[in-house]
Formats: C-alpha cells, structure tokens, sequence
C-alpha cells in the first residue's frame, strides 16, 4: 500500500525547513558575537606577563626582569 505526498506534506516540510534555517542563523550569529566579543577583551588586556615582573617597593609599580635562556646542548 503506497501513500503519496500531499500538498499539506510539502507545506510543511518547507515551514520545518524555513525556521531550521532561521535558528541556524540566528544561533550561529550569536556565537559570532561572543566569540568576536571574548577576543576583543582578550586584546584589551594585553599579553599575559605571568612570571616576567616582579613588585618594586611600596609604590605598586613593576619592572621587567630579563629573559635568562639557557643554551641547550644535544
């Protein structure tokens, strides 16, 4: 026993396919947004200076200690 495909089917795999469409755009217009949005805080801050500065005195300030690499013999 066959079934053919109504008019009623097409309407409303197209209405199902208009908002996957929609969600689609507007999920990935988001995540766009929060990503765009973490990477412009991200360059706001500045490089990461973790171990590189160490506290002078009393006054908050720091300065930069030298890199110390040392050479590696194979």
């Amino acid at each position: 026993m066959g079934t053919s495909l109504t008019p009623e089917f097409w309407r409303q795999s197209a209405v199902l396919l208009v908002i996957a469409m929609a969600v689609t755009f507007v999920l990935s217009a988001a995540l766009d947004a929060l990503v765009l949005r973490a990477q412009q805080r991200r360059a706001a801050r500045g490089p990461s200076d973790t171990g590189t500065s160490a506290p002078t005195g009393t006054t908050g300030t720091t300065t930069r200690r030298p890199v110390v690499r040392t050479p590696v013999k194979n």
